[in-house]
């Protein structure tokens, strides 16, 4: 089991009550819905492998270089050295570095890679499992992902993590009319505002379907714009040809990596805390008790394969 873990600490942050707090009076609510949401995937989906993917660069600048306007709207601050600053919510990102310790003490293995997204991460880690995968997210992008025949899907929530969308070949065809491994090419087409890809005008959720399942892949849509015997519309075709130099860099931003560079590392779920006195102070601290009260016993609980 994948995790992106920013997608699922912002759900938690925005779904539990700010109200809850640590006795200091620092809101906790990322960190205690992130762990009961842990717990809730454990004890639903019961994976031997669990894996916290990280944002070490939520905007790489490799990604940036190719399309300037790539989560450019989400930027609060430039940094020359590294990772622009992103726009969080004030009570979240003193949060973030809560969540990391809680995580740690837990023996719950937090990956990420410098230069990359956890969408990399994850893109690694499936190509690389020799087994299922369940990448648990909100983020649509990761739909690339999921192949069947590999027992590949994702979990993509609707209200908190118990209620999820068990998102497999079927569905991804169903809903957007196209393949799972040409999901990114028909995503480049239709653009992303929440990610700054303005895509290609005029072509729209139904129109990019329709021209990936008729021309094969984006390769095989901007061949056609090219052929003046195709029977694409002189509007779209218009558009393809105007938007060449989009087309050209945005199947490399919108595509997850494959063979992001990670460290070696233990995925296996533990049992028990890898570091229980520190687990211990930081449930004190941060008024976190009732949250590992529940997380510890699912963690103890039996495996898939048990």
């Amino acid at each position: 089991m994948l995790l992106d873990t920013a997608s699922l600490y912002f759900r938690a942050y925005f779904g539990v009550p700010e109200s809850v707090r640590a006795p200091d009076g620092t809101p906790v609510n990322a960190v205690r819905g992130l762990l009961d949401f842990i717990g809730r995937l454990v004890q639903d989906h019961r994976p031997d492998d669990l894996v916290a993917c990280w944002d070490d660069d939520w905007r790489p600048q490799w990604r940036v270089d190719l399309i300037p306007s790539y989560k450019a709207h989400r930027v609060v601050t430039e940094t020359a050295a590294g990772p622009d600053v992103e726009e969080v919510p004030d009570t979240l990102s003193p949060q973030v570095p809560v969540i990391e310790e809680v995580l740690a003490a837990l023996g719950i293995a937090r990956i990420g890679a410098a230069g990359f997204e956890a969408d990399d991460v994850i893109g690694t880690l499936t190509e690389r499992a020799e087994g299922p995968v369940d990448i648990v997210t909100g983020d649509r992008d990761l739909f690339q992902l999921v192949d069947d025949e590999r027992a590949v899907r994702v979990l993509y929530p609707r209200k908190g993590v118990g209620d999820c969308d068990l998102v497999d070949d079927e569905l991804i065809r169903a809903k957007y009319g196209v393949r799972p491994d040409r999901y990114a090419d028909f995503a480049a087409l239709r653009g992303d505002a929440s990610d700054g890809l303005p895509g290609v005008k005029g072509i729209g959720e139904k129109t990019a379907a329709q021209l990936i399942t008729e021309y094969g892949d984006l390769a095989g849509v901007r061949a056609a714009a090219a052929d003046p015997a195709s029977k694409l519309t002189p509007a779209k075709r218009r558009g393809i040809v105007e938007a060449a130099s989009y087309l050209d860099v945005a199947p490399t931003v919108v595509r997850v990596a494959r063979d992001v560079p990670l460290p070696d590392f233990d995925p296996a779920l533990p049992t028990a805390p890898r570091d229980p006195a520190a687990l211990e102070a930081l449930a004190a601290r941060w008024n976190l008790g009732g949250a590992l009260g529940r997380l510890l016993p699912t963690l103890a609980g039996p495996r898939a394969g048990a």
